[in-house]
């Protein structure tokens, strides 16, 4: 029997805080028959604890994270980034003992980082991400992300197939 590759897409964001909800407005825009039936598209929100340990227990060879990403660039930019899940989490999240958890959020790396502390594995990540305007308190997108949205689901949906075809051996994508 043949083993098929899982992909599990990711929607992370505060909602309440303007522009940090793309990620969730981007997975609400992802059709499933859009996608092939490995790829598996949830909304974590802020529920950072909960997709830790669905990557602990869901069996997934890819991962793909949306959410915002502040890289200094124009509002509005989609980046694809393929992610070293081996790398440190820096920031105010991270102690000697590991991430501080927070179970109404998280950043992915510290996402990452309790996935390894609960002795599990994240496989191969990638995120795709936007620059935002905003991540103050209020509802809805500003205009720049909101028109990155559409762009941001196509970027999701070449990947998954790149992924699953390639078995992610030669899927190289790096701040497109």
């Amino acid at each position: 029997m043949a083993v098929t590759s899982r992909v599990l897409i990711a929607g992370i964001g505060n909602v309440f805080h303007s522009d940090d909800g793309f990620g969730v407005e981007v997975i609400s825009r992802l059709s499933t028959r859009d996608l092939p039936p490995e790829a598996v598209v949830a909304d974590y929100g802020i529920r950072g604890m909960h997709l830790a340990y669905e990557l602990l227990d869901g069996g997934y060879e890819f991962t793909i994270f949306v959410d915002t990403i502040q890289r200094g660039g124009e509002p509005g930019t989609v980046y694809v980034l393929d992610a070293d899940p081996a790398a440190e989490v820096g920031g105010d999240e991270h102690t000697d003992e590991g991430p501080v958890l927070d179970g109404h959020g998280m950043h992915p790396a510290a996402v990452l980082a309790l996935l390894r502390r609960l002795g599990g594995t994240p496989g191969r990540v990638f995120v795709v991400g936007c620059e935002p305007l905003t991540v103050a308190e209020g509802m809805g997108l500003s205009d720049p992300v909101s028109a990155a949205v559409d762009e941001a689901a196509r970027q999701v949906r070449v990947l998954v197939s790149d992924m699953l075809e390639r078995g992610g051996t030669d899927v190289s994508w790096n701040s497109r």
